[in-house]
């Protein structure tokens, strides 16, 4: 069995689709879970990464476990030993971590420091792991969601520095191959878009799946710190606006891992916008 953590997500959703698809037994794991629309043999299960007694049911019986990290747990809470302790007790061989790409290019930034304290107790804890460090996520346009629909306008920092993000389908499809096949421990990857793309070419992108001129509005930083601070640890968003705005050269690289991987190309800010218009519709 292969249990899937932040099940409803952005990346859960499409990962607990892929391996159901594949026909494998999934147990999806979230402290909200909905089975609206969901694949037909999926258990769902509540439990909560921060409260490591809720997860003994949520493991007992697991082969493999995807680990997603969100919300606090970003900010520090939650206790890795005490997680992966009860996976291991569960019957878990196999962990596959999502992680950042900032952990790597940027090893010394304490603003995604759990991460980094994840990351070591991944590799520490004795079961077969496999990291996977993305950059930054297409579906973080979600945030401009409101804005657009109301008024057509897209409002972001650094309208013109180019970054590959990331479609969240291609992380759920690099970690359904991870999770089932042979021959990735102990590797870690890096994740990216195939193609570095500006916030000013993410909203006409948009606008081409609307079907409708998109405006673009640039923010200073201090104003994207403010917006962002909404729903991000403080020590996250200034973490996040130095890579959106100084990024460093390896940053803004495309990574070969994703079509390695998939055998494919990955899918493009533009794929993503098509396929998610109607939220800004």
């Amino acid at each position: 069995m292969i249990i899937v953590t932040g099940a409803t997500g952005n990346v859960g959703r499409p990962l607990v689709a892929a391996l159901a698809e594949a026909g494998e037994e999934v147990r999806a794991v979230s402290r909200r879970p909905s089975v609206a629309d969901s694949p037909s043999g999926v258990q769902y299960v509540v439990a909560d990464l921060a409260d490591p007694p809720s997860l003994g049911a949520a493991f007992d019986g697991g082969d493999a476990l995807f680990l997603l990290l969100a919300g606090e747990l970003l900010g520090g809470a939650g206790d890795p030993a005490q997680i992966l302790e009860a996976a291991r007790a569960g019957g878990v061989r196999r962990v596959v971590l999502l992680s950042s790409q900032i952990t790597g290019t940027r090893p010394d930034s304490g603003s995604h420091e759990a991460l980094q304290v994840f990351e070591r107790a991944v590799r520490e804890s004795g079961l077969d792991w496999t990291i996977l460090r993305a950059g930054g996520f297409a579906s973080n346009a979600y945030a401009w969601a409101d804005s657009v629909r109301k008024d057509r306008v897209v409002a972001w920092p650094f309208a013109d520095v180019a970054l590959p993000v990331l479609h969240p389908a291609d992380i759920a499809d690099v970690a359904a191959v991870v999770l089932r096949e042979p021959g990735h421990a102990g590797q870690v990857y890096d994740l990216t878009g195939p193609e570095a793309i500006t916030p000013r070419e993410q909203a006409a992108a948009l606008g081409t799946a609307l079907d409708a001129e998109v405006r673009f509005v640039e923010l200073t930083r201090e104003q994207a710190a403010e917006h962002m601070a909404r729903f991000m640890p403080p020590s996250v968003v200034e973490g996040t606006l130095d890579i959106l705005g100084t990024p460093l050269p390896v940053e803004q690289q495309v990574s070969p891992d994703v079509e390695k991987i998939l055998g494919r190309r990955g899918r493009t800010f533009a794929d993503w916008a098509r396929q998610n218009a109607a939220a800004f519709a």
